[in-house]
């Protein structure tokens, strides 16, 4: 799991790397020597995907996704543990079937191509299932985590 939590944030880094490196280079190319890439604006939407399913499952993994917590918090914690353990098995299923979506949407833009680079949109749409399950399976520490902690065993940790 540490080795599959690791590729993705490099996975991301990289990513958010690339089009930090080209979207400075296209606008080096335009302003400076008049000679604009006409594809960073495709290839910057195209990591923009990536960069967002691979942050959400890197966001996923560290726990530093956006919650709203006040309700669980004024909650006792055996009634919290509950409440979370519902919320992640649902976000489980719910992940786990916007995979299958995905899959299908990048199973069907096999042979669409995109308009400068000629690049395949089911690399493109291949984001989507790699993020979700990725991100279904970040979330069963936490699943663990509140399962033990509504049976009693405190001592239990998850990496």
């Amino acid at each position: 799991m540490k080795t599959l939590e690791r590729l993705a944030m490099i996975l991301a880094g990289c990513t958010l790397f690339a089009l930090v490196a080209i979207t400075i280079g296209g606008v080096i190319m335009r302003y400076f020597f008049n000679s604009p890439w006409h594809w960073t604006e495709e290839m910057s939407g195209l990591l923009m995907v990536w960069i967002v399913f691979l942050g959400m499952a890197v966001a996923e993994r560290q726990e530093s996704n956006l919650t709203i917590s006040f309700l669980t918090d004024a909650m006792r914690p055996q009634l919290a543990a509950l409440v979370n353990l519902i919320m992640c098995v649902l976000s489980v299923a719910l992940l786990l079937y916007m995979a299958w979506l995905g899959w299908q949407l990048a199973g069907g833009a096999k042979f669409r191509l995109t308009q400068i680079l000629k690049v395949s949109w089911y690399w493109v749409y291949l984001a989507v299932p790699i993020g979700a399950c990725l991100t279904a399976l970040f979330t069963l520490p936490q699943i663990k985590r509140n399962l033990c902690h509504l049976l009693g065993r405190q001592g239990v940790t998850t990496p």
